[in-house]
Formats: structure tokens, C-alpha cells, sequence
């Protein structure tokens, strides 16, 4: 998928809009937010008014009559308007959880729709940053930032209100200052936009870098590559430092301008204010009320140019957000299929077909859709329910592509795939994939217990059944050799076991489900020689009467293959039994001799 443009530095509303169905989910609290809100700006606006009535009232008098009646309406004031903030308060932080739980939510559902080819071309560490941080900036901004924003403008409003009625003039010469204030703050803000932006993209790939340093520890240790992996986080969070260290450098010049300006207005009203009392057109509470003013006026507009940056920052989350929200799964269902058949959310298993497993490729033609050359042209194959498929070639020949297009990872380009006489496309995708079983080279064991990642096959299963299932393939030794049996946790990703007893657990989860088709990916080369006789030997029990396409390199599959098809270069080279292939003298022949030798070269392995 294509990064986003990061380089718009104007706010979208049609983007934002995107956020409207979240806001009405939550529109009850965003209500209360926003009366929260202006209560607490409009009474916080009034409180110098206040002042220029006590000095007005009592101070310059030099009495005290009424202050009684004058102290409670102001601690009236200050009671509602600390109220206010602390419901607007509270129910801006269900808001910003809400945001960020729906918001994440939708991107976990969308991404279990999308096809395969989609984590092919994206990596893990992209996905977790607009998945975690993204999401979190978003609701960030829609909780705090627009409340701020539309905090300062009715602090504004109504400061400008009650300025004008105190006096017009001192009120118009106090306002003058707030467009050079709002100029010079976006000015450097919108650099900061920039820079932002740079340390979000820094964030990526320092989330990425994690990603990889973890989930690869393994592997660096075993080629001492620790330190070239030191040197390129280095690199990446060198360039984060930079950029942090740039946006700090703006923030530090806009500050002390921020104030400069604030201390200007500051000046102006003891000035004009100052001559206006010596002359007697204006009241000493009146001057005290416009100091006020002019110290708290310069902060609200220098955070709303502040905030219009920050949503305009954002707004690039929510790009890349929205870019994963409308990625269209490759493969999908037509309405049609899914209003009989149901979706992988909601399926309707009452109204799938049984299948037996006869599969047919007519006159199949396949290219990957990133393009190239087409790896299957006109290909036809019938194989009758039960067969055995087995699929040979070189590493790299492209012999996964038949088995992504038997599973409907990939559909044909042009042609058909038909199962039990039926376009496969007029099923649902969750009725094809609940009939099939599938075990792949590198086992993927989710976090729980070993009970659990059998289940993971058949949800409703019984532990009988989950014990016989691994009793089949020999995974019974696996429990019996874990503290706590069943029950043991295989942690993330099954690091806890061996590649060969996360593989006997894949089998286990694959065969307690019962599936009418089969498909082995190179399944059996992780494991010792001696578990593999157990499991070839539950492989022919458990895949008779089956429509099974194996990866195979070794020996005893291939030769109780019914139909071989030989690949090369992402082509079917040649097709036949054993013994056809043999006789023929051609690719097969080579390769099988090739992995007798192999075999007996390792022995022991």
C-alpha cells in the first residue's frame, strides 16, 4: 500500500468528516463536552469584570458595604466554572478512550479481512504504528485539541464582549496585538507541522526496528549481527533526536516571541490606560480589568494557532489510518454470496453445502496482481475427491502459488477453480476455509496453552477430542513433556517449544477439525527423522478419502502422491504419477534423484 501524502499543510474537512460517524456514537458525551466547555469559558472570560467592579465598588471608595453579596456571586462564578471544567474534563477522557477504542477496533476488524497479499507488501512495524500511535494522536486531538480550540475562541468571544462594554476604544487598541500574535505563531507552528511529521515517520521505523529486533533475536545472536543492528537504530533514532531537537528550538523562539507580544499589550493598556485615568475618562477598575485582559488574552490565541497546527499534524494519522480503514481486501465475496453464505463476521454455516472435495481447474490463468508474466497459463488439472496432489520443483519455483489458489488466497486471473462442479466463487470464503486444513512450514502458535491452539481447529471442541487429535500426530508427547500438560502456555508465538513441537501442535490443530481438504506445506521439514515416520505414517490414515495437495521434499510423500505436478519458474513443468515421471526421463526424475541422494546424506537429521 501507498504512504499517504504527508505533505498537506491544509486542514481537510472532507478527511475529518471521515471521524463524524465516532462522534455520534459518542454524541452524549461531546455534548456534554462542549457545554462544559463554553460554561467554563464564558464564566473564566468574566472574572476581570468582577475586578473592575470590586475597585470600582469598594476599593476606590474605601467602603465595604455589599462586598457580602458581591463575594458570594463571585464564588458563585468559580463554583460553576470549576464545575464545569471538571465535567467537560471527565467526559473528554470517555471521549479520547472511546475515539481511540473505535478507531482501533475497526483497523483489528478490517485487517482480519484483508488478504494475504496485503501483510506480504506491509510490514508488521507499519501496521502496529497506525494501529497504536495513530489512533491514540487521533483521539488525542478530537478530545483535547478541538475542546481547546473551542475553549479559547468563547474565552475570546467573550472577553471581546466584555472589553467592549467596559470601554470600546482601550478594547479595539488591546485587540490589535492578537493578529500579530496569531500571525507569528502560525508561522512556527506551520514548521512544526514539518517537523512533526519527520519525527511520526521516525517513530515508524524506530516501532518497525523493534519489531524486527525482537521478533529476530534469534536469528542476530546466531550470525553476531548485534552490533550492525546497533548501528542502524542508531541511525534511525539519531534522526529522531534531530528532528526532536529542531521542534524544540522552534518551540523555545515562539515561546519568549509569545510573551514579548503579551508584555506590548501589556504596555499598551498602562499607557493609554494610565493617560485615560489622569484624564478622568477612565475608571481605575476599568484599567485594572484591561491589565487582566491584556495578560490573559495573548495565551488563547497563540493555543488556537497552536491547535489548528496540531489537528493539521494530525490530520496526516489520519490519513494513514483512514488508508488502512479503505484498503479493499483482495479477494472478496459478491454481495449475493454473502447475503446466502454470511461474512467472516457473520457467517451462516446452515446454509453451506457439505463438499467432498472434487476440485477442477479450468482452463486456469494466474498473475500476481502487482503484475509480470502470467506463472499459470490455460492450466487444466481434475482432481477427483480423495486424491492425493503432490507439488515438487526447486526452491523459489513457485509451488505455494497453486496451493494460494486451491485455498483462495489468490483467485484466477482468468479461467475458473470449481469445487464439487461450483465456481468457488459462488461460496463464501469462510465456507471454503472451514473445510480446509492447513499446516505450513513455520508453525504459528498463538499466546495460551497448548489445549488452546488445538481448539484454535475446532472452537466447540471437546478435551477428548483435543487429546485424540494430538494423540493422532503424536502431539500427546509434546503436553506430556510441558509442566501442566494441555494446560501448559506456549508464549508468544509458541517460543516456548521447539520448531518441531510447534509443528505437532499445527498438525494436531489442522486434523482436529476434519477436514474434506488438505493442503501440507513443506509441513514435515522441521522435524527429526523419527517424529516424521509417526506423522507420515498418521498423514496416510488421516488423508484418505481426502482431496489433499502437498509441498513435499521428501521421498515417502512424493511417491504416495496420486497425481505429481512438477514446478519451475512458477510454471507446472510436468504432470503424472511415480512412475510416469520416472519412465519419462525429464525435470522429475532429476529432482527425485536429486533428494535420494539428500536423504541419504542425512540420515540422522
Amino acid at each position: 500500500m501507498a504512504e499517504p501524502n504527508t505533505s498537506r499543510s491544509r486542514l481537510s474537512l472532507k478527511l475529518w468528516k471521515r471521524i463524524f460517524p465516532y462522534i455520534k456514537s459518542i454524541r452524549k458525551y461531546m455534548i456534554v463536552v462542549l457545554v462544559g466547555m463554553v460554561v467554563s469559558a464564558l464564566s473564566e472570560s468574566v472574572y476581570p469584570m468582577f475586578t473592575s467592579y470590586a475597585v470600582n465598588r469598594f476599593v476606590t471608595p474605601g467602603t465595604t458595604a455589599g462586598i457580602g453579596l458581591f463575594a458570594l456571586a463571585f464564588l458563585l462564578v468559580i463554583v460553576i466554572g470549576a464545575a464545569a471544567v471538571i465535567v467537560y474534563s471527565r467526559n473528554s477522557i470517555i471521549v479520547e478512550m472511546q475515539t481511540a477504542k473505535m478507531l482501533k477496533r475497526d483497523c483489528f476488524r478490517h485487517l482480519q479481512e484483508l488478504s494475504l497479499s496485503y501483510y506480504n507488501a506491509n510490514s508488521v512495524g507499519y501496521l502496529l504504528s497506525r494501529v497504536m500511535s495513530d489512533t491514540d494522536r487521533i483521539s488525542s486531538v478530537i478530545s483535547w485539541g478541538i475542546i481547546h480550540l473551542l475553549w479559547n475562541l468563547c474565552y475570546i468571544i467573550g472577553a471581546f464582549v466584555s472589553m467592549m462594554l467596559l470601554n470600546v476604544k482601550l478594547a479595539l487598541l488591546l485587540l490589535c496585538i492578537v493578529p500579530v500574535v496569531a500571525v507569528i505563531t502560525w508561522v512556527f507552528q506551520s514548521r512544526l507541522i514539518v517537523v512533526g511529521r519527520r519525527i511520526r515517520e521516525a517513530n515508524s521505523r524506530i516501532v518497525g526496528a523493534y519489531n524486527e529486533g525482537i521478533t529476530g533475536a534469534k536469528t542476530s545472536k546466531t550470525l553476531v549481527i548485534e552490533e550492525k543492528n546497533c548501528e542502524q537504530f542508531r541511525a534511525i533514532t539519531s534522526d529522531m533526536y534531530r528532528q526532536m531537537v529542531r521542534r524544540s528550538v522552534l518551540s523555545g523562539i515562539l515561546i519568549p516571541l509569545v510573551l514579548l507580544c503579551g508584555s506590548v499589550a501589556v504596555s499598551e493598556v498602562l499607557y493609554a490606560g494610565g493617560r485615560g485615568v489622569m484624564r478622568g475618562a477612565i475608571d481605575y477598575g476599568t484599567l485594572a480589568a484591561f491589565i487582566t485582559y491584556a495578560v490573559a488574552i495573548i495565551d488563547p490565541v497563540a493555543e488556537i494557532a497552536r491547535v489548528i497546527n496540531d489537528i493539521i499534524t494530525a490530520q496526516v494519522c489520519l490519513e494513514r489510518v483512514t488508508a488502512v480503514i479503505d484498503e479493499e481486501p483482495l479477494i472478496r465475496d459478491t454481495p449475493a454470496v454473502e447475503a446466502k453464505y454470511g461474512t467472516v463476521f457473520d457467517p451462516k454455516p446452515e446454509n453451506w453445502e457439505p463438499i467432498r472435495g472434487h476440485i477442477t481447474f479450468d482452463h486456469v490463468w494466474f498473475k500476481y496482481p502487482d503484475g509480470g508474466d502470467y506463472v499459470l497459463e490455460d492450466f487444466c488439472l481434475d482432481v477427483p475427491a480423495g486424491t492425493t496432489v503432490a507439488i515438487v520443483g526447486e526452491t523459489g519455483a513457485g509451488k505455494s502459488t497453486l496451493v494460494n489458489l486451491v485455498c483462495r488466497f489468490f483467485e484466477p486471473t482468468a479461467g475458473s477453480i470449481r469445487i464439487d462442479g461450483t465456481d468457488y466463487r459462488q461460496r463464501s470464503q469462510s465456507w471454503l476455509h472451514a473445510n480446509l486444513g492447513y499446516v505450513l512450514q513455520d508453525a504459528h502458535l498463538f499466546s495460551g496453552s497448548i489445549a488452546d491452539n488445538i481448539r484454535y481447529g475446532k472452537l466447540d471442541a471437546t478435551p477428548a477430542q483435543i487429546e485424540a487429535a494430538a494423540k493422532l500426530v503424536s502431539a500427546d508427547r509434546v503436553a506430556a513433556g510441558m509442566p501442566g500438560g494441555y494446560d501448559a502456555q506456549v508464549g508468544e508465538g509458541g517460543d516456548r517449544l521447539s520448531t518441531g513441537e510447534k509443528q505437532l501442535v499445527s498438525f494436531a490443530r489442522a486434523m482436529i477439525a476434519d477436514p474434506p481438504i488438505f493442503v501440507l506445506d513443506e509441513a514435515t521439514s522441521s522435524i527429526d527423522t523419527h517424529t516424521e515416520l509417526m506423522i507420515q505414517n498418521a498423514i496416510s490414515r488421516v488423508l484418505h478419502g481426502r482431496t489433499s495437495f502437498i509441498i513435499a521434499h521428501r521421498l515417502s510423500t512424493v511417491r504416495m502422491a496420486d497425481v505429481i505436478l512438477v514446478v519451475d519458474d512458477g510454471k507446472i513443468v510436468e504432470q503424472g504419477t511415480h512412475d510416469e515421471l520416472m519412465a519419462s526421463g525429464g525435470r522429475y526424475r532429476a529432482l527425485y534423484e536429486a533428494m535420494e541422494i539428500r536423504e541419504q546424506e542425512s540420515p540422522h537429521r
